[in-house]
């Protein structure tokens, strides 16, 4: 199981850490829903549609993250990273990248 870590390091387990693991997801807005958002900015309230668009971005990301970083031969990825999800042109762009990285193997004692 691949583990993405938010932290730099790991308290309870020494790791070597790889190269930089990342993605990029783009999310498109759904064009009518957009005109509701559009009414609810001018009148103030939540936006649900675009938060919901956002989170389900940020899943995907979090997602393929882990894969790529296992199809790279990594246990997991350390120091992850999630850019700040901006809406633009009716789409959402999420990009998560960390440093790759492998449970160190415990050294056998020499004979």
């Amino acid at each position: 199981m691949t583990q993405l870590i938010a932290l730099d390091t790991l308290p309870d387990r020494p790791i070597e850490v790889g190269g930089i693991v990342s993605v990029v997801v783009v999310s498109a807005a759904n064009v009518v829903k957009d005109v509701g958002e559009n009414i609810r900015n001018m009148l103030g309230g939540r936006m649900p549609h675009y938060e919901a668009l956002i989170q389900q971005a940020m899943d995907t990301a979090l997602l393929e993250l882990e894969a790529r970083a296992a199809a790279q031969g990594y246990d997991g990825v350390v120091g992850v990273k999630l850019t700040h999800p901006v809406v633009v042109d009716g789409a959402v762009e999420i990009i998560a990248y960390g440093n790759g990285f492998r449970f160190a193997q415990a050294e056998l004692p020499s004979t």
